[in-house]
């Protein structure tokens, strides 16, 4: 019959990989630092080659939820909730924010944008009323308590069958008018939710307690 013929195989992994590349995933994102890694994006071409394997559709909906051969750096997901964060542009990450010149003089870094207008703003608006629902009655529930609204999601990452999971928070605040993403990783904390949300929270609190303070 048709409906036992039916297949459903949704975005499918090139698209996936496709828009993951476009918010800065599996390449360096170019930060003012040496040694920055480049994270890795799986496809059926590699997974053929490297693994002698067939590409199956429980591996894209391994990689779709990050999970599976996916590898991402902090600064990579600090990167892509930045661009939820502010409306859909992804930056160039940089540390320095100004050189002084042996003469005195001193020139500014301006932002570099490294992609712009690639997804569509009511999809844009979707996944950020979802992060914000992260913390109104989902596992960054505790961040209500901030002085300001936040957003974001919590995330535990299996990296070995007798490891313990390592536990991830990205988000962002105040939600209608962002001015910092945060993204807490803490190795084999296990759940996000009860190790990176507290430290997160934590960060934010100073960080909206003490805007007014000069150093």
């Amino acid at each position: 019959s048709a409906a036992k013929n039916f297949i459903f195989e949704g975005l499918g992994v090139q698209k996936i990989i496709d828009y993951a590349k476009k918010f800065g995933l599996g390449a360096k994102l170019g930060i003012d630092l040496s040694n920055e890694a480049d994270g890795f994006l799986p496809s059926k071409d590699w997974k053929e080659s490297a693994k002698k394997e067939a590409w199956y559709i429980g591996d894209t909906y391994h990689l779709a939820i990050g999970q599976g051969d996916l590898l991402a750096t902090p600064l990579q997901v600090n990167s892509w909730t930045s661009v939820f964060a502010n409306g859909g542009t992804l930056y160039k990450p940089y540390l320095v924010k100004t050189i002084m010149h042996p003469g005195g003089s001193i020139s500014s870094i301006e932002p570099k944008i490294l992609n712009s207008n690639f997804i569509k703003k009511e999809n844009i608006i979707t996944v950020r009323q979802g992060l914000r629902d992260g913390v109104t009655y989902g596992s960054s529930a505790s961040l209500q308590s901030l002085q300001v609204a936040a957003a974001g999601k919590t995330g535990t990452a299996q990296w070995g069958t007798n490891k313990k999971a390592h536990a991830w928070f990205s988000g962002f605040a105040p939600y209608d008018k962002p001015e910092i993403a945060i993204t807490v990783l803490v190795e084999e904390g296990v759940e996000g939710s009860t190790i990176s949300v507290p430290i997160a929270k934590e960060i934010m609190q100073w960080y909206f307690s003490n805007q007014g303070i000069k150093n």
